[in-house]
């Protein structure tokens, strides 16, 4: 009777808490499908921390790439796009190989845009302030009836929207950058 108990209250919670991720992914879709959104994704799945030392900007042998999960979740990133008939004007990313992938395997045609930069590495962090300052000047003067979408990195999210994110997380802003809605997509 104790095990079916446990088993009973494990399934309840588990439910519930399926049902409110599918809940918050109605609600975030019906968000999007209204337009005019930006949309934030930080890159999918890359093992690791930060770059290596011998980090070079141009030659993805040196960085931290995505994994084969990281793939997979930048694929289901675009097919959720897809899928619900999201309309995007314009899909920018990072210059880190990490964010372009995630930008081609999830939306296939993506320009970049420094300001998505990393700044976590200490050679990088002086350009927090001017990044910060152009990504914002970018949302300000960005006027669309589709979406925005940005992919980038965990500082450049935290330092902007003063929040963390996962791997892969969408998080969907308005332009006054107040959160509207998040997803993760493991």
């Amino acid at each position: 009777m104790f095990y079916f108990k446990n088993f009973f209250l494990s399934f309840l919670i588990l439910s519930s808490l399926f049902a409110s991720k599918a809940f918050a992914n109605n609600e975030i879709i019906n968000y999007l499908k209204e337009g005019s959104k930006i949309v934030f994704i930080r890159h999918a799945i890359a093992p690791g921390n930060g770059d290596p030392e011998n980090f070079l900007l141009n030659d993805c042998s040196t960085q931290r790439n995505l994994s084969n999960k990281g793939i997979e979740q930048s694929k289901r990133i675009g097919n959720f796009f897809k899928d619900n008939k999201i309309q995007i004007d314009a899909v920018l990313s990072s210059e880190w190989c990490r964010c372009r992938d995630t930008a081609l395997y999830a939306f296939e045609n993506f320009i970049t845009f420094d300001a998505l930069n990393s700044f976590y590495d200490p050679k990088f962090s002086k350009n927090e302030e001017t990044q910060i300052a152009n990504l914002k000047k970018l949302i300000g003067s960005w006027k669309s009836d589709k979406n925005l979408i940005l992919v980038t990195h965990f500082v450049v999210i935290s330092s902007l929207l003063e929040t963390g994110s996962s791997s892969g997380e969408i998080i969907v802003v308005n332009k006054d950058l107040e959160i509207q809605g998040r997803m993760e997509t493991f």
